[in-house]
């Protein structure tokens, strides 16, 4: 299998052109090289493909081999990939994914894309749609428990469900400990991307985030983009704000005239490869 190991903002994923190659099982195939001992080492695999509906499509598998909807920062990758690699030529181009098609604006320096701009779509807030047990109209700064402590909770789909909570100081956040359990709680259907966040200023946020499936990652861009909507709706920032995560800034934006969000971050290769398959069987 050749690949390509790029990483957004510290978010690395092993992306394979399945234009050109198959993948018969790309859930084993996700635990295998995200491994980083025995495999190459990531955050999980990120197969593009051909689409009806878009330029191209994103399949996304978390590093314990669950697919997921939708990464921020590994679309972002995959917008670099594209073009660098001469698939497009087109600098704005549609990608399907599982949580829609997706319009990535990506900025060049010599030739080769150094910033992507996503347009990720409107946030979902009704609680059965993220989905989160409720019977409110939306889930803002609602008390959960976990061990005795109660969090203000607030959650937000970007495709994919996030639940955010506001913390004093998050680099000092027990996440290792609240994080898995905040992720597993019945009160998710699906699970849950948890983030923990402390706030700067009306237009500066730190985040720490916990992936579902993948745990503590450095970045996680639909939780950056979940995180400003949350704290819009708590009143706590401006429309518009740098989103500090553990690999770097994103700057996100909540667009009033059309409800969209906007993330734009950079993307980075790393390094290409290839590995035998067969070693999965050993």
């Amino acid at each position: 299998m050749k690949f390509t190991k790029m990483q957004g903002l510290g978010n690395d994923y092993i992306y394979v052109n399945c234009l050109e190659q198959t993948l018969d099982n790309p859930s084993e195939i996700s635990k295998f090289v995200s491994d980083r001992h025995f495999g190459i080492g990531s955050d999980g695999l990120v197969l593009i493909l051909p689409s009806k509906k878009a330029d191209f499509t994103m399949r996304m598998f978390n590093s314990d081999g669950s697919e997921a909807e939708m990464c921020g920062n590994a679309i972002r990758c995959v917008g670099k990939f594209v073009y660098d690699n001469s698939l497009t030529d087109k600098t704005t181009i549609s990608v399907e994914t599982l949580a829609g098609i997706k319009i990535l604006d990506m900025t060049l320096k010599d030739n080769k894309v150094v910033l992507v701009t996503v347009d990720m779509g409107e946030p979902i807030l009704v609680p059965k749609d993220i989905p989160v047990v409720s019977d409110k109209d939306r889930f803002i700064s609602e008390p959960v428990t976990i061990d005795s402590t109660t969090y203000k909770v607030t959650c937000v789909s970007m495709g994919n469900p996030h639940a955010i909570t506001y913390v004093d100081d998050v680099s000092n956040f027990p996440l290792d400990s609240v994080g898995p359990k905040m992720e597993t709680l019945n009160l998710y259907p699906r699970k849950i991307n948890a983030e923990f966040v402390e706030v700067i200023d009306r237009k500066t946020l730190k985040m720490r985030v916990w992936e579902r499936g993948a745990g503590e990652t450095l970045a996680c861009g639909t939780g950056a983009c979940a995180v400003l909507v949350s704290s819009v709706l708590n009143g706590i920032s401006e429309r518009e704000a740098v989103i500090k995560l553990l690999g770097g800034d994103l700057i996100i934006k909540w667009n009033e005239d059309d409800n969209h969000i906007y993330m734009t971050g950079p993307a980075q290769k790393v390094f290409d490869g290839e590995i035998d398959l067969e070693m999965i069987k050993k």
